[in-house]
């Protein structure tokens, strides 16, 4: 099976692990900080905040906006259910604002009307969730227009984005939001086997992301409520989680990211073939936005035969290709359906999930294995 994306892990990545292992630390140690410097210097934000996964990051970047009860969150219907659950977790509400048609990423003009509309009413949302679909960056000049005008915060679900620039900037440096979550689960475009880590460009965020991720508590002497105890003394503050991320995994995403420069041009040297050998078929992909770079953790195309894509997800599926298809749009989900939301809802969104599908994509598909997914495709479509 050629599957749809795949880690490279080589001698260093393992070498770093071993050196782990050997060593005093296991949990959290001196790889963790190494590691959320080197995310940093790279992205060019000011904090980090290594966690166990994505979606632990992103229940704390609530946490650290001070979502909650009362409050709305706002994001796109064609992402993982992680985007929308965050909220969740800490009692708020969730809603969707319906994709770009051609990008699959929030649309800055149906989120514009669609705040007109909540501002009338009185529910305005608290933070708005963009996601960069496949490594595409959406426009987040015109969303953080809108955030300015009309008073929300920004989380950047940016789990497929590591590695992509926006405007000149790397994704992750929080030019245009509060927090930007990146993954690094095994498809994405780099990995620490499981992990995930929060940037922000504030100090106080950066405190609250901390406390969070290790049980809401403190140590540091100005931080403290009651008089020192002594050197073992700690405080909880907050009702915090166990979201730590280990050196072992800190130490594997730290080798990883020093050929992350290496993993995006070959994803986009990739990209470029198949765009090459699929202009004359009967699809078009899904590419970024002008003038962006896309890590390209995905690459997507959108079938102008929708009606045929289960036919042709099943045979390449017999053939081999591990073709898959993101996302299934949240809130048909059966939970979210549950909760009072409706087929018809966000048009676009379920418009482009019925063209979609996903291609194998990674550094190290083969000449001959691209060329074995290119000829079936061409095959299921002639």
């Amino acid at each position: 099976m050629i599957p749809y994306g795949r880690q490279d892990i080589n001698q260093q990545d393992i070498d770093a692990v071993v050196e782990v292992l050997s060593s005093n630390w296991l949990t959290q140690g001196p790889k963790v900080p190494a590691f959320e410097q080197a995310v940093c210097e790279y992205t060019g934000a000011k904090f980090a905040v290594a966690v166990n996964s994505a979606t632990s990051a992103l229940h704390i970047a609530c946490l650290a906006l001070g979502v909650g009860p009362g409050d709305r969150v706002w994001t796109s219907p064609i992402t993982f259910v992680a985007s929308a659950n965050c909220a969740l977790y800490c009692g708020a509400q969730v809603d969707f604002v319906d994709v770009n048609p051609e990008t699959g990423n929030m649309s800055p003009e149906a989120l514009r009307a669609k705040l007109i509309e909540a501002k009338r009413q009185g529910t305005l949302p608290k933070v708005v969730i963009p996601v960069h679909l496949c490594g595409h960056s959406c426009d987040m000049a015109a969303i953080a227009a809108l955030g300015d005008e009309y008073g929300f915060k920004i989380i950047e679900d940016a789990a497929h984005a590591i590695g992509s620039r926006h405007d000149g900037h790397r994704l992750g440096s929080c030019q245009y939001s509060d927090i930007t979550v990146f993954s690094f689960h095994p498809v994405k475009v780099i990995t620490s086997a499981e992990g995930g880590m929060a940037m922000t460009n504030c100090a106080d965020i950066e405190a609250k992301l901390v406390a969070y991720r290790s049980h809401g508590i403190v140590k540091g002497p100005n931080e403290m409520v009651r008089p020192d105890e002594g050197g073992w003394y700690y405080e909880q503050h907050e009702l915090g989680f166990n979201y730590r991320m280990t050196d072992l995994h800190a130490a594997l995403g730290l080798s990883q990211l020093s050929r992350l420069e290496h993993f995006v041009a070959e994803r986009n040297r990739l990209a470029v073939i198949y765009d090459s050998k699929f202009s004359d078929l009967p699809l078009t992909s899904v590419d970024p936005l002008p003038g962006s770079e896309s890590s390209r953790h995905l690459y997507m195309i959108r079938l102008h035969q929708s009606e045929r894509r289960r036919e042709i997800f099943d045979t390449l599926r017999a053939e081999g290709i591990q073709v898959h298809v993101h996302y299934f749009p949240v809130h048909l989900q059966p939970y979210y359906l549950e909760r009072g939301f409706k087929e018809g809802d966000f048009v676009h969104a379920e418009a482009f999930y019925q063209q979609i599908l996903t291609l194998p994509l990674y550094p190290t598909l083969t000449v001959s294995d691209q060329q074995r997914v290119i000829d079936e495709l061409t095959t299921c479509l002639a």
